[in-house]
């Protein structure tokens, strides 16, 4: 029987959009708008410096603690993901320009450890097929919204 593959451990996704790198920095970096964004997150709330982001996955509802690490207005975007002290995931945005509009690319790392992984199965009720995949078809979705959004 041959060893299971190693797990994904990054993700990304990348999408034009007909506007600035600052109009959809401005968007993105306000991460109270990841409810209407991503297909995940359904609410965000900011408390002091972090953010609470509560999170569902078919009857799975949870919720993490992100603080933001990269802030380049225009260029580059990112946040930690944790939960109960422990790693979870970075999550980020590069935006470049491109003619008159901006090609956003979407990223994610996964930084869960054991016991996060186990939290995570618990939470969803097994462990998930392929959790790159599956965040790259959420990123899809999050920035075909952002990208609706900007060109409306």
């Amino acid at each position: 029987m041959a060893a299971p593959a190693p797990r994904e451990r990054e993700a990304e996704v990348s999408i034009a959009i007909d506007a600035t790198p600052e109009a959809a920095y401005s968007v993105v970096s306000d991460l109270r708008e990841m409810g209407r964004l991503s297909p995940e997150c359904f609410a965000v709330w900011k408390l002091g410096s972090s953010y609470v982001g509560w999170n569902r996955h078919g009857p799975a509802v949870w919720f993490t603690t992100c603080r933001v690490v990269v802030d380049g207005p225009g260029r580059e975007f990112a946040f930690e993901v944790s939960s109960f002290g422990f790693p979870v995931a970075r999550w980020g945005y590069r935006f470049a320009p491109s003619g008159g509009g901006v090609i956003v690319t979407e990223s994610w790392t996964d930084r869960r450890g054991r016991v996060m992984d186990i939290v995570g199965w618990a939470i969803t009720f097994g462990p998930p097929t392929n959790r790159a995949d599956m965040n790259r078809r959420g990123m899809l979705t999050t920035l075909e919204r952002l990208k609706s959004r900007l060109e409306g």
